[in-house]
């Protein structure tokens, strides 16, 4: 199982490396949760995978000038949970570079990704784009 759901992740995350977003929200479960965990102002979890994907993702994405590039530097694999390092890189519409580093935890469940738990510069999201919180 390890094995399956880090080339899952490593695939996804080579389109991410060249602006392909459609291939993370592909793989999601309809179920699927997005965390940012902590006491910081994006702290929440959008779910289910509609509010992901239109309350979260798209919001965010519009936000940026061109595609957003992410890219993995460490894949690690236990079970259905996957570890990934990575760097992100783009620039907002309002002209601010946005090089992000993350660290992210996905839960994959038969081949789909059930839940994402993600650590990042918070100080950077919070200077430089518009917050984005889930619906009630």
């Amino acid at each position: 199982m390890s094995t399956e759901n880090k080339e899952l992740m490593r695939g996804i995350f080579e389109q991410l490396a060249v602006g392909n977003g459609r291939a993370l929200t592909a793989a999601m479960a309809d179920e699927c949760s997005w965390t940012f965990p902590g006491s910081w102002s994006w702290a929440a979890t959008w779910a289910p995978k509609t509010a992901v994907v239109q309350g979260l993702l798209r919001p965010l994405m519009a936000q940026f000038a061109e595609p957003y590039r992410l890219e993995a530097d460490l894949i690690l694999a236990d079970g259905d949970r996957v570890v990934v390092q990575a760097r992100g890189y783009g620039t907002t519409v309002s002209g601010d570079r946005y090089h992000q580093t993350y660290c992210m935890l996905f839960t994959v469940a038969d081949g789909r990704i059930t839940e994402v738990v993600e650590h990042c510069d918070t100080a950077l999201v919070e200077r430089v784009l518009k917050l984005l919180t889930p619906a009630a």
